[in-house]
Parts: structure tokens; sequence; C-alpha cells
């Protein structure tokens, strides 16, 4: 189960009505080719199901309605394998004609998103974390864009990033150091305007040039969890997906009534 480290489980945030969820699934997927030739990345099966059907999944365990699937490569599959609904989720699509980056995807998403805010995550990782949490500290940081982070044993794939004591990102620390340590997680919360605020229709990234941009005008916030976490970018780790998420109580699924009876 999640242990989050931020003291937000009796907190309330306003609705999940406010947030449209935007799922990054246009990735070519080049370093899983050797055993997933034949479908993008975010369809690769785990227990006989697409990972995004996971992702799915796990969504639908909040309040959220809306999401939006960013997709590119091998696009036709992933609408023929999602649809339009899952869950009761009503699901819609972004597509690039050309790769544009995490941050040119999401930019191009935004533009049919027609809410105040944006869940963004990345089609190819998971961090068994509750959004409920997430979305509470959004809000108590004034609505400033957050970004979830989870403590791995071994951070040498993923880079490091540093937080002060009031949660505000500091520094986003190369691949290449070794040990434990706290990584981005893939997920974050965001007001539509900022994404918005990028350069349209060109490649650019949200690793590389928004997050860093925002902690040097110290306007990124961390919240920071120890909860499961998995990507499938590489062979090696996508072989570790069907023991993960075939754990009985993987996933941290919250009690969707009594949040939104507690809610009013």
């Amino acid at each position: 189960m999640s242990n989050t480290l931020n003291p937000l489980k009796s907190v309330l945030s306003p609705g999940w009505g406010d947030v449209t969820a935007v799922i990054l699934a246009g990735g070519l997927g080049t370093r899983l080719r050797g055993v997933v030739a034949d479908r993008p990345k975010c369809l690769a099966p785990i227990l006989g199901r697409p990972f995004l059907a996971h992702q799915l999944d796990w969504l639908s365990s909040t309040a959220l309605s809306q999401v939006l699937i960013s997709t590119g490569y091998m696009a036709e599959q992933v609408e023929e394998a999602i649809g339009a609904m899952h869950q009761g989720l009503s699901i819609r699509y972004s597509n690039e004609s050309k790769p544009l980056g995490t941050g040119g995807a999401v930019r191009l998403a935004a533009i049919a998103v027609e809410t105040p805010f944006m869940l963004v995550l990345n089609g190819d990782s998971f961090c068994n974390a509750d959004l409920n949490l997430l979305n509470a500290q959004f809000y108590s940081n004034g609505m400033a864009p957050t970004m979830l982070l989870t403590q791995v044993p071994e951070i040498a794939r993923y880079g490091q990033v540093t937080c002060d004591e009031s949660h505000r990102v500091r520094k986003f620390l190369e691949k290449g150091s070794t040990g434990p340590g706290w990584i981005n997680a893939g997920i974050y919360l965001l007001p539509t305007k900022e994404v918005l605020a990028l350069p349209g229709d060109v490649s650019c990234s949200l690793e590389r040039d928004l997050f860093p941009a925002l902690a040097d005008q110290n306007r990124l916030y961390a919240h920071q969890v120890k909860a499961d976490f998995i990507d499938i970018g590489t062979p090696e780790s996508y072989g570790m997906a069907d023991s993960f998420f075939g754990q009985t109580g993987k996933l941290n699924v919250p009690n969707v009534q009594e949040f939104d009876q507690a809610k009013g």
C-alpha cells in the first residue's frame, strides 16, 4: 500500500471535475521492439491486457471522468484497443502528426482540454500512489504545478529530484548517480494555462524545458510518496510487469463512494 510522506489524509480537495487526465502514449518504444514489435509500447500486454488498460483502471478509481490520450506511433491501434469509454471514463484522443516530445504532445493535447487543470501521466510507467492526496496537495500549494516523486532503491536509470522543506523542487540531477533517492514518477498536476504557454507545434520536453524553468522560478512543487513504481521502457523492466500487477492488493484503489460523500 502507498505510504505518503505528507499529512493530507484528512484533506479533501475540490472535485476531479476540474481536471482532465492526459496520458502520453505516443512514444516509439524502440527499446522494447525486440519483445513487443507489433504494437505501441502503451499496448504492451500485461496479464493479457494492454498496459494502458491497467492505467485506466487506476484512474477510474478516482472521481475523474475525462481522459485524453496523446497518441503518435501506431495511433490507430491505441484507439481501436481502448475505444471511447473505460469503466466510466470518457476517452478522447490527440494525435501527433510528427514527434513533438513530451512538452509538445501535452501542448497539443491542451488545445482540446476544457478544464482548468490537467493530470498528465507518462504512458509507460505506473506509480501506485493515491491520486486524491496528490490532488489535495496541489490545492494546498495554491494550484501551482505539482509533480509526483517516489522513492526507489536505485536511481541510476532515472536521475534524481531534490526538494526543500516546503516541498518546492530545487534540482534535477542527471542519470548516473547510484543508490536510493527520489525520482520523477511521471505524474503531474498542472494548470492548463501553464501548458498552453509552451510554444506550439514544436518539439519540446516537460522534463528538460518546462520543469527546470518552473523550479528556477520557485513555482514547482513535489508530492513525495513511498509507493510501488514500475516503468516498462526496457525489456528487463517490462519482464517484471506481470508480477507487479499480479500481486494481490497491488493497486491503490481508494473508496470513491466514501470520498464523494465526504466531499458533500
